[in-house]
């Protein structure tokens, strides 16, 4: 690694029209995830969560070849050299944690934008995403099992989660590779499109989401998620942070009002 590379940030962050971009900035090594980008990417996070102007995030990866290979293995190896501590199951005690992968409580929607590999724990930060978008040559895979590792970040939990367990197993133990049309078919991204529109579609996802109403989106991926185990009588009778938010908000008066007067809403940040 070169000093300069070593001395240049790990991720691009930008926001625009209540939208944050967040570039995973190493396209030399196809985006692989040091503990450096890990401390970054923490910042960030705490960025999106706080800022109220920002009411989607857009993850993604620079360059056309990969969103990200996963963890940085040449560092992982300089580490287990030196007698660093195995990873494991979670990122606590580790640079950057909690991850996007474990900060189960993020309100915001977060988009992964999929072009190229997705592979490791690019993969498991993609699943970790709200909506995912991939190009036509995106591949995804977990290839721990090859590698004497296990899929840390959750992409043991959540590839069973989100696909039929016998396909999420065959993947997981083998660490086979998925194309983007077979993750479509599996209901594992919700669009996939020419490299070339990519863009394209993704702003029209950030540009639906943006327009929601901020309260409402939140109160509903909390609500989702945080019953997806729950007996839905259970489900119905919970209280939920950004739901009781939202009802002290005035955007759920806002709404109705603009329909009536047939104009765009005017939803407030917070």
């Amino acid at each position: 690694m070169s000093a300069a590379e070593d001395d240049r940030p790990r991720v691009r962050y930008e926001k625009k029209d209540h939208v944050a971009y967040v570039t995973l900035d190493r396209p030399h090594v196809l985006n692989a995830m040091d503990l450096r980008m890990h401390e970054e990417l923490a910042a960030i996070w705490d960025d999106v969560e706080a800022d109220p102007s920002v009411r989607v995030a857009v993850l993604t990866g620079a360059g056309e070849r990969a969103f990200s290979v996963g963890q940085d293995l040449k560092e992982r190896a300089r580490l287990n050299a030196g007698g660093a501590p195995p990873t494991t199951f979670g990122s606590r005690d580790q640079p950057g944690w909690p991850r996007l992968t474990e900060r189960f409580a993020f309100a915001k929607p977060v988009l992964a934008r999929v072009d190229g590999y997705a592979l490791g724990g690019g993969f498991e930060l993609a699943l970790a995403c709200d909506v995912i978008v991939a190009s036509e040559r995106a591949e995804f895979g977990l290839p721990e099992a090859r590698l004497g590792l296990v899929p840390g970040a959750g992409g043991a939990f959540r590839l069973a989660r989100q696909l039929p367990l016998k396909q999420a197993m065959g993947h997981l133990l083998t660490g086979r590779r998925m194309s983007a049309a077979t993750a479509e078919r599996f209901g594992l991204v919700n669009e996939v499109v020419a490299s070339e529109r990519l863009d394209e579609c993704v702003a029209g996802w950030t540009r639906d989401l943006a327009r929601s109403a901020p309260l409402s989106v939140r109160a509903i991926k909390e609500a989702v998620l945080a019953s997806l185990d729950m007996p839905l009588e259970r489900a119905f009778a919970t209280r939920y942070v950004w739901e009781e938010r939202r009802l002290r908000g005035r955007d759920l008066v806002e709404g109705p009002k603009a329909f009536a007067e047939k104009r765009e809403p005017v939803w407030s940040d917070d």
